[in-house]
């Protein structure tokens, strides 16, 4: 690699897919990555990931420009490093099933998507020089487990009143993260798109991570040492699911829907 021409890896989704897990993983092992690669996760960022969520959700120019801006800052403040990962799941918009400004439902992520991902790319260009190498990186999930995966994140985060099968039928059918992430490549070309699917990785002990340590050139070595990936975000239980859709059925206030939620959730919640 070029002197001050790194490599710049971005994992920009998607949601559901196992990202919480290979952060983790990622945020636990820094020290021992660390002669191969910077690593930035999903506090790292400031602001650039929650006004990208947000441009997704108000699509406007100026929500756009709110991003491009965040991220400039955030890359200004990094140094220099010869492989870099930035891996925000954000960076491709909101969560299929939120709705946009006046109630339409986000079904894709490629209209915000690719914006988001064009804006990155000029950034980084302008970040580190014309001759930056840049792959885009998407963690991706069979169809139906994904969609049962976001219906129960749903349930619990806001008033998703759908039971799963009048949710599911809300989605055409080749909006999945394996056709979402064709599309990203396409629209990306000449920029490589590299993918990596949950299922493939379950008895991986660096689970869906091996995917960014084979790009970053991590020796076995080094890997055969480091903490195996945790297993985080592993959804709801049925009858957990069905309480959730419950009270987001009652005229609750949404304090007292929260409280609800958060009393059902209590007794699930891992401790150290």
């Amino acid at each position: 690699m070029t002197p001050g021409k790194p490599h710049v890896i971005v994992h920009a989704g998607f949601h559901k897919t196992g990202t919480t897990s290979l952060q983790d993983f990622l945020s636990q092992n820094r020290a021992a990555l660390a002669p191969y690669f910077d690593y930035y996760g999903q506090r790292d960022f400031l602001n650039a990931g929650a006004a990208a969520r947000l441009y997704a959700q108000r699509p406007f120019p100026h929500r756009l420009y709110l991003f491009r801006k965040a991220l400039r800052t955030f890359l200004a403040s990094i140094p220099d490093h010869e492989v870099i990962i930035l891996s925000r799941e954000s960076f491709s918009g909101g969560m299929p099933g939120h709705r946009m400004l006046g109630g339409r439902l986000i079904t894709s992520y490629l209209p915000a998507a690719q914006k988001l991902a064009r804006t990155i790319v000029k950034e980084l260009r302008l970040r580190f020089g014309p001759g930056v190498a840049i792959t885009f990186f998407y963690t991706t999930r069979e169809r139906e487990d994904w969609l049962r995966s976001v219906h129960g994140h749903l349930l619990r985060s806001i008033r998703l009143t759908d039971d799963y099968d009048t949710f599911r039928g809300r989605f055409p059918m080749d909006v999945a993260p394996v056709e979402q992430a064709r599309g990203m490549a396409e629209a990306l070309s000449p920029i490589p798109v590299v993918t990596a699917a949950l299922e493939d990785h379950s008895d991986d002990p660096n689970g869906l991570a091996t995917a960014l340590l084979d790009l970053a050139d991590v020796p076995a070595s080094v890997r055969a040492d480091l903490a195996p990936a945790p297993h985080t975000n592993r959804g709801q239980r049925e009858k957990l699911r069905a309480a959730f859709l419950a009270l987001n059925r009652q005229r609750l206030s949404k304090q007292e829907l929260k409280a609800q939620k958060e009393r059902l959730l209590t007794p699930h919640r891992r401790t150290p």
